[in-house]
């Protein structure tokens, strides 16, 4: 039996100290490898290294900086292969996914963090006072403790590590129990890179104890958080009573607006790409489809006919268009979320079964198109986080705003239209992170994803990144020699 060290602590994998782990393959069902999860004596190992490596990383040049992420890159681009068919195999996505999406992402992220690196903007110095000069300085937080889950386990890795080591702070990672050993190996090609031991560290375990210790640690400054606005909400208030710092990254229910000047065929691809990327375990996901009614019937008709052509299988294949979900359970989910929706009056279109050819063990589910649901309903409302769309009609645009931000959440959305002012109005008025015109999901390292209301708040990528990675100080230095300031005088009277 395969037996792998699923912590990275002080730049070696070690054994955890609590409960073994086995890491499944979701596609198949059959045991990738075991190891032993950590435990608090184990993260208090990983932010003790993290703390020892912050003052030589954060002391260093961004010249410096950038260089060790400038290579730590040209080692992943060789290891490219090796990394696309380890997160295949461990998060069940097809090859092509993560051949095409998610290591080139991770690769692009990391090139563009080296180049950020050089390049912490702040307002100008100058003489706002008149008598002093004042000075911005980004400086590192110290310790972020990151927690990253299982859909897009080395992106998420990624998005958590990087602008927080180029801003010069140190990491300790926690990635899901389910999807830890594509971020093992991040972590060690970052030391091969020449990134010094200690400055990137990984504990795999549990959310109830290695989590938890991770977020509590006094040592830890500030917690970065990727996952469901359930646990958000508790990762926030335990942060909060230590007053640290807390970036989140929570839940979506993308809305997809097609008015009727849309392009059809444009807009039904997208939206089988957009809901079915990553097998739907995606927070940006289209989700719920609101199509204006003249086009409605045409949309639903066409959606349909383009989910029949994809194709589910394993996923080595590369002819394989849809993967596995993470876990049985996680397909249970799914399958009672849609069977709840049907009991309530809504209507399968398409798909809403465990597909018969894929293998028992296998956590596949059919991508689903629904209608005649409930805009209040479960399946509207909620995170379905799996291959399903729901499609609505709407008559006026005022319908379709209002429909669009119906929603607790705020993460991402999309308008198609052929009306430049109905698309910008869409952009201005859905109260979401991101807004695409004509596309849905395409994301790049320059432009920041985050969201609003219980989407969570801060931002990942981008150097708007580097916000929820630095403090901000202000250094003010008097220019003019004089022994008495004028501000003086609301203290002291006379000479």
């Amino acid at each position: 039996m395969s037996h792998t060290h699923l912590q990275f602590i002080a730049g070696e994998r070690r054994p955890g100290s609590a409960e073994e782990l086995s890491i499944i393959e979701p596609a198949t069902g059959a045991e990738i490898t075991t190891g032993t999860a950590a435990a608090t004596t184990d993260v208090d190992a990983a932010v003790s290294a993290a703390a020892q490596a912050f003052p030589e990383w954060s002391s260093r040049t961004p010249a410096d900086r950038s260089e060790a992420l400038y290579r730590w890159a040209d080692v992943l681009r060789g290891r490219a292969d090796e990394l696309a068919a380890l997160e295949s195999r461990n998060g069940g996505k097809p090859i092509k996914l993560a051949e095409g999406f998610d290591i080139p992402g991770v690769v692009d992220n990391v090139a563009f963090f080296a180049g950020a690196a050089r390049n912490l903007d702040g307002k100008a110095s100058a003489e706002y006072s008149g008598d002093h000069t004042s000075t911005i300085r980004r400086e590192p937080v110290g310790v972020v403790g990151s927690i990253a889950p299982w859909n897009y386990p080395m992106q998420m890795a990624a998005w958590k590590i990087l602008p927080a080591v180029a801003a010069g702070n140190t990491v300790v990672l926690k990635p899901s129990e389910m999807t830890p050993l594509t971020s093992l190996v991040f972590a060690e090609t970052a030391v091969e890179a020449g990134i010094p031991a200690g400055v990137i560290n990984i504990v795999t375990g549990t959310g109830p104890v290695t989590g938890a210790a991770l977020v509590s640690h006094p040592e830890v400054a500030m917690v970065s958080f990727t996952g469901s606005t359930v646990v958000g909400r508790q990762v926030a208030a335990t942060a909060a009573g230590a007053v640290k710092r807390v970036h989140l990254e929570l839940g979506g229910k993308a809305p997809f607006v097609v008015f009727d000047d849309a392009d059809l065929e444009a807009a039904a691809r997208g939206a089988v790409a957009g809901a079915l990327i990553n097998a739907g375990q995606d927070c940006t996901a289209a989700t719920r489809a609101y199509v204006q009614r003249p086009r409605y019937d045409e949309f639903v008709q066409r959606v349909a006919e383009l989910l029949e052509g994809v194709r589910i299988g394993p996923v080595d294949d590369p002819e394989t268009d849809l993967g596995s979900l993470i876990s049985l359970a996680h397909r249970d989910r799914v399958a009672a979320m849609v069977e709840r929706a049907t009991a309530a009056g809504a209507k399968i279109v398409r798909g809403g079964r465990i597909p018969a050819h894929t293998p028992d063990a296998g956590a596949y589910y059919e991508p689903t198109l629904i209608t005649d649901a409930a805009q209040d309903s479960e399946i509207v409302q909620q995170e379905v986080f799996g291959p399903v769309l729901v499609c609505l009609p709407f008559d006026t645009d005022d319908e379709a705003i209002d429909l669009a931000n119906d929603t607790v959440y705020g993460l991402a959305a999309s308008a198609w239209s052929n009306n430049v002012f109905r698309t910008q109005r869409a952009a201005r008025e859905i109260r979401a992170g991101c807004v695409w015109i004509n596309d849905h999901i395409p994301i790049i390292s320059e432009m920041p994803h985050g969201g609003y209301r219980a989407s969570g708040f801060g931002k990942d990528m981008s150097a708007y990144s580097f916000d929820e990675y630095t403090n901000i100080k202000h250094v003010m230095s008097d220019i003019t020699g004089a022994t008495r300031k004028p501000w003086h005088d609301v203290i002291f009277h006379g000479d």
